[in-house]
């Protein structure tokens, strides 16, 4: 599936010489997810850095980050909310500030949130936006800051400044049937022997295997 222009950030590619890779791995991932923590770490820690190393394979393969928001998880909403702020803030730190948000995650767990105000939780992703990513924390907040009374025409429904981006990227992921994170999808087709345990070398071998 295309990556919308203004979602730029969510592409990781590892060929420098800007030519378009012929393949594309898609990885759904929630924030408050364990399994796709540890998925994101081991790709961003580990096998980006195999990749960029391996010339060939780096020429021939890109990752999207996905955002897969769960609604179990009831914070799973403001933390994409406030990566797609991000995105619009400063989109070549997406991926340190999805770092930072994978290596914080506890603090977006259900016992972790349960006694703020929404508001309040943004107020904590702002910062961490500025701490990870080097945004204006005042203006990220701006972005995810729920008003606290109604819209001139009454509406208290109103969502925030990113509602409508997360929208887009809800509509993406229920296009292609991904229910749980984390999900991998390659260049179309769901990679279900794919597993958030894989190691680095799991990866490589994969990847050369289904990129020859």
């Amino acid at each position: 599936m295309a990556l919308p222009p203004k979602f730029k950030g969510q592409r990781l590619v590892f060929n420098e010489a800007g030519s378009e890779p012929l393949h594309t791995v898609e990885v759904y991932l929630d924030y408050v997810c364990p399994f796709s923590a540890k998925m994101f770490n081991t790709i961003q820690t580990s096998l980006a850095p195999a990749i960029r190393a391996n010339s060939t394979l780096a020429s021939k393969v890109q990752f999207i980050f996905r955002s897969q928001v769960q609604p179990w998880h009831p914070s799973s909403t403001l933390v994409h909310e406030a990566s797609v702020a991000v995105l619009r803030l400063s989109p070549d730190r997406f991926w340190d500030f999805s770092a930072a948000l994978f290596r914080d995650q506890k603090s977006y767990f259900d016992v972790s949130v349960v006694n703020e105000t929404r508001n309040q939780t943004y107020r904590r992703l702002a910062q961490l936006g500025a701490e990870s990513a080097g945004v204006d924390a005042d203006e990220l907040y701006r972005l995810l800051e729920i008003p606290t009374t109604p819209a001139d025409d009454g509406s208290l429904n109103v969502g925030n400044a990113v509602t409508n981006d997360l929208k887009v990227l809800i509509k993406m992921a229920r296009l292609v049937s991904v229910h749980v994170s984390p999900t991998v999808i390659f260049d179309g087709v769901v990679a279900n022997d794919i597993s958030s345990g894989w190691t680095v070398d799991q990866w490589i071998e994969w990847l050369n295997k289904n990129t020859a």
